[in-house]
């Protein structure tokens, strides 16, 4: 029940980011929806191909369908409200990037793969339904900027699998683990913390 909820509230932190991008490229009704939809599923259906899991997680799942409609629903419906939050979109996608991380790695760990392939599938999970997202709208993936983001979720990865080998349960590894990737991608964007430019001058 635990990972079920963390798999939910990343599908609607996801999808709340999808509709926010969505709103401001001034798409219709059905463009909205589509956009959410890729950004909440995207990055677990090339998660689930990776592994050979078919049909892939969502097609499985009609309530991850059901609430991504809601969510839309109440996204559009709410939009100004969202957009009193300050920075809102990154809050929703930051939190996304933590939920979905732990996801993947979670499925990772079902199909017995080593633990740095848990990590490749947590960071897969959490970073590519962001990047078919803005690839549809037109935006250079934040994933490919100059912003730490696939960095956060190898390093809370890292963390998680440090923490279960001490004797503390499971499911609290696996909320710090969350907690550590949301702080860190804040503290990253607030303190303009960035991978170092491999570009010179002039290059």
């Amino acid at each position: 029940m635990f990972y079920f909820i963390i798999d939910i509230l990343g599908t609607i932190a996801f999808a709340i980011s999808g509709v926010l991008v969505a709103m401001d490229k001034r798409l219709d009704a059905f463009g909205v929806f589509i956009i959410a939809f890729v950004t909440a599923v995207g990055g677990g259906t090339l998660r689930d191909l990776l592994i050979g899991i078919k049909p892939v997680g969502w097609l499985n799942a009609p309530m991850h369908l059901l609430i991504i409609v809601i969510t839309v629903l109440l996204a559009i419906i709410f939009v100004k409200q969202l957009k009193y939050v300050r920075k809102s979109l990154f809050l929703f996608d930051t939190i996304g990037i933590g939920l979905y991380t732990m996801v993947g790695i979670e499925k990772g760990l079902a199909a017995e793969l080593p633990p740095v392939m848990c990590i490749a599938l947590g960071t897969i999970t959490a970073c590519f339904g962001g990047v078919i997202r803005d690839i549809l709208c037109n935006e250079i993936p934040v994933i490919f900027r100059k912003e730490i983001y696939a960095t956060v979720c190898i390093l809370g990865g890292l963390v998680y699998f440090l923490l279960i080998q001490f004797p503390i349960q499971n499911t609290i590894a696996y909320s710090m683990a969350i907690v550590t990737i949301i702080i860190m991608r804040v503290l990253a964007v607030r303190f303009k913390i960035s991978l170092p430019n491999i570009y010179r001058a002039g290059v």
